[in-house]
């Protein structure tokens, strides 16, 4: 797929208006019950937060997202979202990742914006930075991670060329980069072994 734009699929109410609409607060028992949490996490519960987010689509309406990320970084990343939702930079879909979608087979064009997701680093034993809700995917099918020949999400080879840029790829200086730098969190797509454009972390990896 050359130019991915679809629309996005509302799982909360819409904003009254453009303005940026953001909340913070703890995670419900019905989004926990949801979610990816479990007591082996590294991070316990009252160490995160949910957040609701507005966000603008690819179909060029606002929508209401929803993130868990640890406690501690909660209002740095309302700000960062608060530049993308200024700058009109597109996300199809922001909502939390479930238990089953970490073991299910992946369908190769997957699109989430997202950050806790309790698992190991891809091709790690170790704890994701997402499992510590102190990294961030945005539009991943947009900004694959890329190592040799293993492309992810599998259907996205075609973002691969960073030189094309389109609508929803994070590119070094622009509203994404810029945003997360500020706050002092590192970007995958300035990795030289690998590249992961679509995640930003707190500890750079």
């Amino acid at each position: 797929m050359q130019d991915r734009q679809f629309e996005t699929l509302d799982l909360l109410p819409p904003p009254a208006d453009e303005v940026f609409q953001s909340t913070i607060g703890p995670i419900p028992p019905d989004v926990l019950a949801r979610s990816s949490w479990v007591p082996e996490c590294p991070v316990t519960v009252k160490e995160l937060s949910y957040l609701t987010m507005s966000h603008f689509g690819f179909d060029q309406r606002f929508h209401t997202g929803e993130m868990i990320v640890n406690a501690s970084v909660a209002e740095q990343v309302v700000e960062v979202f608060r530049r993308l939702h200024e700058a009109r930079f597109p996300i199809e879909q922001m909502r939390v990742i479930t238990k089953d979608e970490i073991d299910a087979h992946p369908t190769g064009d997957w699109n989430d914006t997202t950050s806790f997701v309790c698992r190991p680093a891809v091709g790690s034993g170790s704890w994701s930075q997402h499992a510590y809700g102190t990294g961030i995917d945005i539009n991943p099918f947009h900004n694959p991670y890329y190592n040799g020949d293993l492309v992810l999400p599998e259907l996205a080879s075609a973002y691969v060329d960073r030189d094309d840029v389109r609508v929803g790829m994070i590119v070094e200086g622009d509203v994404a980069t810029q945003g997360f730098a500020e706050i002092g969190w590192g970007w995958g797509g300035r990795w030289s072994s690998l590249k992961d454009w679509m995640h930003f972390s707190l500890s750079g990896s």
